[in-house]
């Protein structure tokens, strides 16, 4: 299976039939989507791709506009139509992009999802500080944020992707042996990844639609998945989705925290092919 490269980003399809898209975690990249590719590929035409300025995909070279990227890719692989299956901020680009296209989107499925227009509450932010970003010294990572320290130390990152993700991946009430080995040797890896290429360079602009408001005015279903683990500011939204959105089944994962299609594969596995057979493409 080879990387199609479509304006900048690295994509990925396996599979023939109706079509499915992955739109990966901030704190990952498409390798998080192993298990869902394989397993849908019997029956769906799946593509996942890196973000701009993640995995294997380009960097930035102006304002970051992330579900026009979503179906950016969609128009480049000729897909008309798909099911979005979107984790963290993936399920939030997922969100922008039925708002404006939803003649294109035939399902979502919203896992750990985060949301445009959502403020993180205080008590959320101030558990990040402590646990995650008093790892690096305060004024180094002010310069590795507006990529202008010149050098990222090797050591900083490893601190502060393992702390990221213990208190993420893992969730706030649980410890590394609560992880597989093998889902927290990738998680990390590619929790890795993504600080040092972002603090290598200087900030992006970013813009979003204003999803929170406008919920109700998703029609395509949509299957909300959330870990019980997970930080309890991000289950929020979970709640939310799950009541704005007409019509949203969810399910909650007991012991998962913030990938569960990493750490959960075989439930997000049948979760997924019972909403997707449901769907009516």
């Amino acid at each position: 299976m080879g990387v199609t490269r479509i304006d900048g980003l690295a994509c990925d399809e396996v599979g023939e039939g109706p079509a499915v898209v992955l739109v990966h975690a901030g704190i990952a990249d498409r390798r998080m989507w192993r298990h869902q590719r394989d397993f849908l590929s019997d029956r769906y035409r799946v593509i996942s791709y890196d973000w701009r300025g993640y995995g294997e995909s380009a960097e930035p070279a102006g304002d970051l506009v992330h579900h026009e990227d979503l179906l950016r890719v969609m128009d480049g692989l000729g897909v008309e139509r798909a099911a979005l299956v979107g984790d963290s901020m993936g399920g939030s680009y997922a969100v922008e992009a039925a708002l404006v296209a939803p003649d294109r989107v035939a399902g979502l499925v919203l896992i750990s999802s985060g949301l445009s227009g959502h403020t993180w509450p205080d008590d959320m932010m101030a558990q990040a500080r402590e646990r995650v970003h008093s790892t690096v010294p305060a004024e180094r990572l002010a310069r590795y944020r507006s990529g202008t320290a010149g050098r990222v130390l090797p050591e900083d990152l490893d601190a502060f992707a393992r702390a990221h993700a213990l208190w993420q991946v893992a969730g706030p009430d649980r410890r590394l042996d609560d992880l597989d080995p093998e889902v927290w040797e990738l998680a990390f890896a590619m929790m890795r990844q993504v600080f040092e290429r972002s603090w290598s360079r200087r900030p992006v602009p970013e813009r979003h639609l204003p999803a929170k408001e406008r919920l109700r005015e998703i029609t395509a279903p949509t299957l909300v998945i959330n870990g019980l683990a997970d930080v309890p500011g991000i289950q929020a939204v979970s709640d939310l989705l799950a009541d704005e959105i007409a019509g949203a089944r969810r399910l909650d994962l007991p012991a998962t925290g913030h990938l569960p299609p990493l750490e959960r594969p075989m439930e997000v596995n049948a979760a997924l092919s019972s909403f997707l057979g449901d769907l009516s493409w």
